[in-house]
């Protein structure tokens, strides 16, 4: 018996999915409403082994690989990761892809420029898969998600671009968005990640890198402001389009561009107006200044109008 397995308690009515197996012959199971309960290895058996052994071979035919999936979501909005309630303190991400489409997919946990690995693998069409735990009490703890997706195409169709999408979850909209989960049929915290994720642009990204491989090494960089506005009504003409999660990357991206240009112009500092906010992104940049070289130091600046949400960035 192995992690994902459905299996029967032989002296009960519960019915489940192995979760956890450990040392001793025990197991943790998720049964039907949601709970985990230990059992011991000795007390299950697996549903469809204990379903063969009574009712003999099936004589149903197999299943037709170009048979359609049962697909209910709309089509471009096929994937999605869920949050499904354990129970009221624990929650089950699970990666849904509610369309006939394959995918390529990486999920990981980012803690600034440090990530780490959820799930590495193949999303079939009409898939679901399990692929960590959480606790709700620590959601303000909980780090941003990044999911990227290539679709696999066995045959010579027009290309269907790669592309990602990160997420940081917020109490004051996460509970926003409980609905009932496509494919596994419970009710679930549910994000859309195919509806205006941001394409990767492979081809533009490396006509990028060689027009700045081949661009003349004597050329002048052209120094940024002293003072950078990243409020996002700064920044993008329609703010109230974006998610919270588009509008810290895009802020984001505004900070390093002006910041690498500021170095590569040679200016002495640089200030980040972010504002106060959730203080998201002030750690943010602040975690990122940390992490270079050629910074000096940095530090809160203009206090007496900006309060903390100004930082003053020295060059060394």
């Amino acid at each position: 018996m192995n992690v994902g397995d459905r299996v029967r308690v032989l002296h009960g009515k519960e019915e489940g999915i192995i979760r956890k197996v450990s040392a001793g012959g025990r197991m943790e199971i998720e049964i039907e409403d949601g709970f985990v309960i230990p059992v011991l290895k000795s007390e299950v058996v697996l549903v469809a082994e204990a379903e063969k052994n009574y009712f003999g071979e099936s004589n149903s035919p197999s299943t037709n690989l170009e048979t359609p999936l049962p697909i209910s979501a709309a089509k471009d909005q096929g994937l999605y990761l869920a949050f499904v309630p354990i129970n009221d303190q624990s929650l089950s991400l699970y990666l849904i892809n509610d369309s006939l489409q394959a995918y390529l997919t990486h999920a990981s946990e980012v803690y600034g420029t440090n990530h780490r690995s959820l799930f590495a693998g193949t999303l079939g069409g009409g898939e679901a898969k399990k692929i960590d735990d959480r606790l709700l009490k620590e959601m303000d703890e909980w780090p941003a998600f990044l999911l990227r997706f290539i679709p696999i195409q066995p045959k010579l169709v027009r290309e269907i671009p790669a592309f990602e999408r990160q997420l940081k979850m917020k109490p004051t909209q996460f509970f926003k968005h409980l609905s009932k989960s496509p494919l596994i049929g419970k009710n679930a915290y549910l994000f859309a990640l195919e509806h205006t994720a941001k394409e990767l642009d492979i081809r533009g990204l490396n006509a990028e890198l060689n027009q700045l491989t081949h661009s003349p090494k004597s050329a002048k960089v052209q120094a940024p402001s002293a003072s950078i506005d990243l409020h996002i009504e700064e920044i993008h003409p329609k703010p109230d389009s974006l998610s919270n999660s588009e509008k810290l990357r895009l802020q984001l991206e505004v900070f390093e561009k002006n910041l690498n240009q500021a170095i590569a112009a040679g200016m002495d500092q640089i200030t980040f107006i972010h504002g106060i906010g959730n203080g998201v992104l002030r750690k943010e940049i602040h975690k990122q200044l940390s992490q270079l070289e050629n910074i000096s130091y940095f530090q809160d600046t203009q206090k007496d109008q900006w309060g903390y949400g100004a930082t003053l960035v020295k060059i060394s």
